[in-house]
């Protein structure tokens, strides 16, 4: 499985969701997509054009922005 979590600096759902990640044992990638522009219109086309972070991305297709019940970001 191919993992990718594009996140922003001092997001704490984002960390959050690394958190579980690791936990878990899940191999991901994680993208900065605050400062690195290139990967923020990356992840902007996955979601739809929803800023929000943690942005999920798994195996190439989009599964959800933010993160908790209800998912907040």
């Amino acid at each position: 499985m191919a993992l990718v979590i594009y996140t922003k600096p001092g997001c704490p759902y984002c960390a959050e969701a690394r958190d579980h990640y690791n936990a878990h044992g899940v191999a991901f990638t994680e993208y900065d997509a605050q400062n690195d522009k290139a990967r923020q219109r990356e992840m902007l086309g996955f979601s739809k054009g929803d800023p929000t972070v943690p942005c999920i991305v798994e195996n190439g297709v989009y599964k959800q922005s933010g993160w908790g019940d209800p998912p907040r970001g």
